[in-house]
């Protein structure tokens, strides 16, 4: 997962890929090796932006850091988004996502 990850000058960017209107919420949901892209489910629809809300709230709980943290980089419109997370280094970010997957 650590090829999905960019460190910011304000944290840590991170490649994801949405699956909306899942049967569940989860994140990580596996990794895309071809997209360099770590999994994200979330049941909100991708309709007026409710999905990416889901991302954002979802993100910040897993991770545990606010929601005003996590930031939508790109990928408003799209299943493939980049999501800045402020205060986070890539290192404690891959720690904590590696530790999440071989949990789930």
């Amino acid at each position: 997962m650590a090829d999905a990850l960019f460190d910011d000058g304000d944290g840590t960017v991170i490649a994801i890929e949405v699956s909306a209107g899942a049967k569940s919420n989860l994140f990580p949901a596996g990794y895309n090796e071809w997209r360099k892209a770590v999994g994200c489910r979330v049941t909100a629809p991708a309709v007026d932006g409710r999905a990416n809300k889901a991302v954002i709230g979802l993100i910040s709980a897993t991770i545990g850091v606010p929601a005003s943290a996590v930031s939508l980089v790109s990928g408003l419109a799209t299943s493939q988004k980049r999501v800045r997370i402020a205060g986070v280094t890539s290192a404690q970010l891959a720690g904590q996502l590696a530790a999440l997957n071989s949990n789930g």
